[in-house]
């Protein structure tokens, strides 16, 4: 048994394309032209990767697009001051600050200083509120990414058993929190597990869908996958190969899971194209938002 290959990159570049064609409508209707801020804080080099691909994305769609870069030795109240303009700046319709931050910055004061309508990350403790309560404004954008694969694919969802390693904010939780709402590819049980799980392999293996996002590369092997599950790998890990080069791995042991799962994502361009996708839709959601 081989399993299918989830392309994230092709099913991003059709939602790009309809996303594209909506923010050609919305300028042409109402004059403006959605913006994106991106705050990018020292010399990180991941970062500056991840961010380039974002104004890329923005430029591609017909989004404007900026990049703040700021010195390593940036203060915390000095980004806290850049953060406040951009919220006062009512041609910035999206705030973007680029994790990780500098040792010497409290992401949270950062994250929690960009106003809740221009959170397009759904960082904002007012913004994650909503969407446990199932009426977001914003969905964050690796968990909406993965449920857009979800509904491309045609994977059941609903009654099925997702099984989730890892309980970041940024993954973990949020993507839990969507997974059991009412609605499309969702409906769900899930199950969250971490560090502190006890028999975490007997749980994997009663995964209909097993979602790994913790962090390690190859970690989930296919011992701990159930025959047909589908696989989501949401980890990105750098590592060296034979030759001395490095490579991109997911959280997942690719070659093996790939053997046992019936349809698993690749890394990379799997989980990766989705995340950005769905940025730019919550941009043009937040410039939809200023004319209220």
């Amino acid at each position: 048994m081989s399993a299918r290959i989830i392309d994230g990159k092709a099913i991003a570049d059709a939602m790009r394309g309809d996303i594209a064609d909506r923010v050609s409508a919305f300028r042409q209707q109402t004059g403006v032209v959605p913006h994106l801020a991106a705050v990018l804080t020292g010399d990180d080099p991941a970062s500056a990767v991840y961010v380039r691909n974002k104004h890329l994305a923005c430029e591609r769609t017909g989004i404007d697009s900026d990049v703040l870069r700021l010195p390593a030795e940036t203060t915390q109240t000095e980004l806290l001051a850049i953060v406040a303009r951009l919220n006062a700046d009512r041609a910035v319709h999206g705030i973007l600050v680029q994790l990780p931050l500098p040792r010497q910055i409290d992401p949270q004061a950062i994250l929690d200083a960009v106003t809740p309508l221009k959170d397009v990350d759904c960082f904002h403790p007012e913004n994650v509120g909503r969407l446990m309560q199932g009426r977001p404004r914003f969905l964050p954008c690796t968990p909406a990414g993965v449920q857009q694969l979800l509904i491309h694919e045609q994977v059941p969802v609903a009654g099925s058993h997702v099984v989730i390693i890892g309980r970041s904010e940024i993954v973990g939780k949020p993507l839990a929190a969507m997974l059991m709402q009412k609605g499309p590819a969702a409906d769900a049980t899930v199950t969250v597990c971490h560090s502190r799980t006890r028999d975490l392999t007997g749980l994997t293996r009663t995964a209909d869908i097993l979602i790994a996002a913790i962090g390690v590369s190859e970690f989930v092997k296919a011992g701990m996958v159930k025959p047909g599950a589908v696989v989501i790998d949401v980890g990105i890990n750098r590592v060296g190969d034979p030759s001395g080069k490095s490579k991109l791995v997911g959280d997942v042991d690719f070659a093996a899971v790939s053997q046992v799962a019936s349809a698993i994502t690749p890394v990379p361009g799997g989980v990766g194209p989705m995340t950005i996708t769905m940025l730019l839709e919550n941009t043009l959601t937040a410039a939809r938002l200023s004319l209220q």
